[in-house]
């Protein structure tokens, strides 16, 4: 950080990210010489045949090319261990180099041409030597490929607006030329990313609604990272430091402040039924994905219990609507939930932007018509997470400020109009009048669940919903709090997903920069104990950074970029475009959140039996900053979770006087 500025233009790379790369290309290089130099010592002698002279000629100035290249990529690599992340004057010389070595591409080239139009123009020689020189003119070509495809990689589309000629001082931010200049660059950055999400997405439909999704998913990006110059291995080294940050402070002595306290009996009897009740509706958020989950989580016997149905036509009460393999997802969900044929009253497994696939049962156990919406799973559920800002919600209750996640809030809208326009809620209470509607879902059909909850609570009163790994980011406080008291929530440990929002990834971007800010270590040490520390652990407290310190005294962003000195981030600011009260505002997780939380230090790997849990009531707040560990993924997986839920409500069962401390222990073994 920042990137580097060759040929007048910004490139997505620093100049110390050269360390490992260049580290490699030493060692290709080296093996490659010595090689050439043992074929010529050891069969120079065979050179007196027609057209020997050239072969001889070619091998000996491929040497001393060689050693020429070694020696600057050497001095690449050692000016590029230099300095730390935020302090690049030690590798100030490095952008010469990289035209030294740039240059020296020309010879090589021409060089490799020269050898191949020799070797294929009938050079009669030793079959050794022959096969030695169409070796090097291989390699020699392979590795002008590796480095164009390299430019390609860290090809900046926008780097030609970070021009060495831009002003170097921060521009007033009043200033008319500055706020063209910035409204510019970000529009400019927008179509980039659009461009970008568009080819990601080529085969995504082009309705309105995926058109809606992509201007809206460009603009998230290009807001998020257009006030800093970070390249994508700072982000790398950032996370690392965050991590065993995290860590060191988790293991500290000093006291932390509590924010809950010890539930009574009552709040543990609730906690209880609740927990029961989130390990029997999961089994249904599971089912809403289909035979691909299914099989997952049962690799050896899956295929053969689904199998048999994929391709055996079925006539039946239910309705199935779009998607493939629609008898595969059917066979599936009966073999996840246990119910019959006659117990579904709609499945649906139409999958476009804004209109999620989900299922409709009736649940004699509980007594209850459960509406099961699916989570992510397709480019198009994608779109629709990254559909980040927020909009009003229309309810038909007296609560103020109703504003939601967009994308999710429209996946919801279409589920609602279909249970309640097509008449599949009607269908199902004119079947069992006396049951209660339930609704459930994992990830983004959690979000979808609680959206829907909200929308069906008035012609439905005692709707409820168990919304397993809901994102962050989906409600205004007004509706959260008018949430809980008929939406629960579950979180397993450091799920990602439950912290997920437009702010708190606005206060990881923070972080990350503070943390590289002070760090006093080279990058490429950063990621190999970082990389050393996720695999095999060990202690947090020989943390490379200084922690100690107050505001960052040095600029976060690139000297060459409009963009940051007309960026309110550069002074490091709370004003960020992310804050803006109307278009990205605070949100918040739906209902009571019962959080599975992992006692001591997280594993180095998902092995959930050897795990201890804690089972207790957890407040928003707790998730108001995203964990960096090696589960923060695994744990939101909809299969490690229900393994969890087997494990703890079985032995919660079994337990009779379980220690309470904010909850109960689980060990999971």
């Amino acid at each position: 950080m920042p990137g580097m500025v060759l040929f007048g233009r910004r490139w997505a790379f620093a100049s110390d990210d050269l360390v490992f790369p260049g580290v490699f290309e030493l060692l290709v290089r080296v093996l490659w010489w010595v090689g050439i130099l043992m074929l010529y010592l050891m069969h120079r002698g065979k050179l007196d045949c027609p057209g020997g002279v050239l072969l001889s000629s070619y091998l000996i100035v491929l040497l001393v090319l060689l050693a020429v290249i070694i020696g600057t990529v050497s001095a690449i690599v050692c000016v590029s261990m230099k300095g730390t992340i935020c302090n690049p004057g030690p590798r100030k010389s490095m952008s010469k180099l990289l035209y030294v070595r740039l240059a020296l591409f020309l010879p090589e080239m021409v060089w490799a041409s020269l050898g191949a139009a020799w070797i294929t123009g009938g050079v009669q020689c030793d079959r050794t030597v022959g096969s030695g020189v169409i070796a090097t003119v291989v390699v020699s070509w392979l590795i002008i490929a590796s480095t164009v495809l390299t430019i390609l990689i860290v090809f900046d589309p926008l780097g030609g607006k970070a021009a060495p000629g831009a002003p170097l001082g921060p521009q007033p931010l009043d200033s008319r030329e500055s706020s063209q200049l910035l409204s510019g660059l970000r529009t400019a950055a927008t179509g980039v990313w659009e461009t970008r999400v568009r080819l990601l997405c080529c085969c995504v439909g082009r309705d309105d609604h995926t058109r809606v999704a992509f201007s809206s998913t460009a603009e998230l990006f290009s807001t998020y990272f257009s006030d800093t110059d970070l390249v994508p291995s700072d982000i790398a080294a950032g996370l690392a430091l965050l991590h065993q940050q995290q860590d060191h402070a988790r293991s500290s002595p000093e006291p932390t402040e509590v924010v809950t306290h010890s539930p009574g009996p009552f709040q543990e009897a609730d906690l209880d039924a609740e927990l029961e009740n989130c390990h029997h509706y999961m089994q249904f958020a599971a089912a809403a994905y289909g035979w691909p989950l299914y099989v997952y989580r049962n690799p050896f016997t899956g295929l053969c219990r689904v199998g048999g149905d994929c391709c055996r036509p079925r006539t039946a009460d239910y309705d199935l609507v779009g998607g493939d393999q629609l008898d595969c997802h059917l066979s599936s969900i009966l073999q996840t939930t246990g119910l019959q044929h006659r117990d579904f009253i709609h499945v649906s497994f139409h999958d476009k932007v804004y209109e999620l696939p989900f299922l409709v049962a009736l649940d004699h156990k509980k007594e209850s018509v459960v509406v099961a919406v699916r989570g992510t799973m397709s480019l198009q559920d994608i779109l629709t997470d990254l559909s980040a800002e927020s909009e009003p919600l229309n309810l038909e209750c007296e609560v103020q400020d109703c504003w939601a996640h967009k994308g999710i809030s429209q996946a919801a809208r279409y589920v609602y109009r279909r249970l309640v326009n097509d008449g599949i809620l009607s269908q199902a209470f004119s079947i069992a009048p006396e049951y209660r509607l339930v609704i459930v879902g994992h990830s983004l059909g959690a979000g979808a669940a609680a959206l829907l909850a909200l929308m069906l609570k008035s012609p439905y009163p005692r709707v409820r919903c168990y919304a397993f790994s809901p994102p962050r980011g989906l409600l205004s406080k007004s509706l959260y709090e008018y949430s809980k008291t008929f939406i629960v929530s579950l979180v397993l440990g450091k799920d990602v997903i439950p912290r997920l929002s437009v702010t708190n990834l606005e206060d990881l971007k923070r972080r990350i920069l503070r943390v590289i800010a002070h760090c006093n270590k080279p990058k490429y040490k950063i990621l190999l104990r970082g990389c050393w520390y996720e695999l095999f652990g060990g202690s947090p407290e020989d943390l490379p950074t200084e922690l100690d310190g107050g505001d960052l005294t040095q600029p976060l962003l690139g000297e060459h970029s409009l963009l940051a000195h007309g960026s309110p981030a550069y002074s490091f600011s709370s004003e960020s475009p992310l804050n803006s009260p109307t278009k990205y505002p605070p949100l918040y997780p739906p209902g009571r959140i019962i959080h599975l939380e992992e006692e001591g230090a997280s594993g180095r790997c998902s092995c959930y039996p050897a795990a201890r849990y804690t089972v207790r009531w957890s407040h928003e707040s707790e998730f108001s900053r995203i964990l960096i560990g090696p589960k923060m993924l695994t744990d939101h997986m909809p299969d490690i979770l229900m393994r969890v839920l087997d494990h703890v409500v079985s032995d919660r069962a079994a337990c009779v006087s379980c220690p309470a401390r904010g909850g109960s222990s689980v060990d999971l073994a």
